[in-house]
C-alpha cells in the first residue's frame, strides 16, 4: 500500500496523560468524537435514540468538533461534516484524507480546512444557508461522521544473531518537530499550494446571527464560516488497512427539533393544586 501525504497540526493541544478517565459525552472507542460549543466552553450533551447519538445546536453557535485518540499509536480520521469532507471539501468517502492523532493526544477540529494557515469557522444554521448545501449537496446536512484508520507498522529486519533494535518513532519529512508539535497531529490535501504554509493573522470572529429569523423547524446545517488562523503542514501515514477499523458518527439538529422527533423527552409540566387531595393528615 502506498505511503499517503497528509498534513500536520499544530495548533491541536495534546494530551497530558495516558490514563485519564473517559471524558463525558464521549462517542467512539478508538477515537473520542465530541462537539464544543466555542461561545461557552462546553461539550454539548449527547443523547441516544435508537442506537445513534445526537447532539442538540443553536443557530448561530459556533462549533469544534474534539477528537481524542484513545490508542498508544496513530491514527488517521478521515472526518465528515453534512457528507463533506472537512479538509478537501469533497463528497465524503473513507478513502480520502483526513487527520492524523498521535497517541493519546487530542485536537478540536474548528472549521473547514481553507489552505495550509486558514479554516473557515463551523457554525449551526438553517439548511439553506449550510455549505453542503450551498454547494449542491444539501441529501446528508444533519450528520458528523469520522472513519479512523491504524497505521501500519513495519517492524525492521532482525539479522541472525543480532538482538533487536530499539524501536523508534520514525522520522517525518522536513525539520524535526518539537515534541508538543509532534503529539497531535492532522492530515489534508497535498495539493493545496506550498507557499499557502505561510502564517496569516487571525480572523476577526464571525459577526452576530439572528436566531430568531430561523424557523424553529428548519433543520440545522453547517455553515461555512469566517477564516480564522489554523496552521497546518505535511507528515506521511500508511494505513493498516483499505477499510476503517472504526466509524463514529453523530447526528444533529435544534432542540425543538429533537423534542418533536421523540430524542429528548419532553419536559413534564408541574403538578396543580388540588381542590380534594384526600383525607386530612395530622399537623407535624
Amino acid at each position: 500500500m502506498p505511503t499517503r501525504r497528509l498534513l500536520l497540526t499544530l495548533l491541536a493541544v495534546a494530551a497530558t496523560s495516558a490514563c485519564t478517565a473517559l471524558p463525558a459525552h464521549a462517542t467512539g472507542n478508538l477515537v473520542d468524537l465530541q462537539v464544543v460549543d466555542r461561545s461557552r466552553g462546553d461539550v454539548l450533551s449527547t443523547w441516544r435514540y435508537r442506537g445513534t447519538s445526537w447532539v442538540a445546536g443553536r443557530p448561530g453557535d459556533r462549533y469544534a468538533l474534539r477528537l481524542s485518540n484513545r490508542t498508544g499509536g496513530r491514527v488517521l480520521v478521515v472526518l465528515s461534516v453534512d457528507g463533506v469532507n472537512v479538509v478537501s471539501g469533497e463528497t465524503a468517502a473513507t478513502g480520502q484524507t483526513g487527520y492524523v492523532l498521535g497517541p493519546w493526544a487530542s485536537a478540536e477540529i474548528t472549521g473547514w480546512r481553507k489552505s495550509y494557515s486558514e479554516a473557515a469557522a463551523f457554525y449551526f444554521t438553517a439548511l439553506p444557508d449550510s455549505y453542503a448545501a450551498r454547494t449542491d449537496r444539501p441529501d446528508n446536512v444533519g450528520v458528523i461522521g469520522a472513519a479512523i484508520f491504524r497505521e501500519r507498522v513495519v517492524q525492521p529486519a532482525q539479522r541472525p544473531y543480532e538482538s533487536q533494535p530499539p524501536v523508534t518513532s520514525g522520522r517525518l519529512d522536513g525539520p524535526t518537530l518539537q515534541e508538543p508539535e509532534r503529539r497531535a497531529q492532522g492530515a489534508g490535501s497535498a495539493a493545496d499550494a506550498a507557499s499557502e504554509r505561510s502564517a496569516a493573522a487571525p480572523a476577526a470572529p464571525p459577526a452576530l446571527r439572528d436566531r430568531e429569523s430561523l424557523a424553529k423547524a428548519e433543520k440545522l446545517g453547517t455553515g461555512h464560516g469566517e477564516r480564522e488562523y489554523s496552521p497546518t503542514t505535511q507528515t506521511t501515514f500508511e494505513r493498516a488497512s483499505a477499510q476503517p477499523n472504526e466509524i463514529v458518527q453523530v447526528r444533529y439538529d435544534s432542540h425543538a427539533n429533537l423534542v418533536a422527533a421523540g430524542v429528548i423527552a419532553r419536559p413534564q409540566p408541574p403538578a396543580l393544586p388540588q381542590p380534594f387531595p384526600g383525607f386530612a393528615p395530622d399537623p407535624r
